[in-house]
């Protein structure tokens, strides 16, 4: 952890450390004070609200490198985790789903890197959960 010119604590994600999902979030997790984050999108949401790992009061993700990650978190990777959510997702979920795929594999829609970043500013100054005080800069 670092801190920031206005004294928030940073965590700092290296996208020049992982090449795909699984890598990101083993990054992620290095940076949480003990506690271990198994990839869920929606377990990453509920840490970001607090209380796992993260600091206490506001907060800023630090994420270098993050062009590298836009990459390797771009289409194929986005792809690749639809298709393990669709063989686990519920039956009422898997056409929604599969819509995603199929814009995923025309190279549509967003990313995950995309998906991952949304979750992030949902926490932050103008998102619905703003009160969390995680802000994001991307460099």
């Amino acid at each position: 952890m670092t801190e920031n010119a206005d004294e928030r604590p940073a965590l700092v994600i290296d996208g020049s450390r992982f090449d795909d999902f699984a890598g990101f979030a083993r990054e992620f997790t290095r940076l949480l004070d003990n506690y271990s984050w198994g990839g869920s999108l929606d377990a990453f949401n509920d840490i970001l609200r607090g209380g796992f790992g993260t600091p206490e009061g506001d907060w800023t993700l630090r994420w270098i490198n993050a062009d590298r990650s836009r990459t390797a978190l771009g289409y194929e990777a986005t792809a690749l985790r639809l298709e393990g959510v669709l063989a686990t997702c519920h039956m009422t979920s898997r056409e929604h789903v599969r819509e995603r795929l199929v814009m995923a594999n025309r190279r549509e829609g967003p990313t995950l890197f995309d998906e991952i970043v949304e979750i992030i500013r949902v926490h932050g100054l103008g998102g619905a959960e703003a009160d969390d005080g995680v802000s994001l800069d991307l460099r």
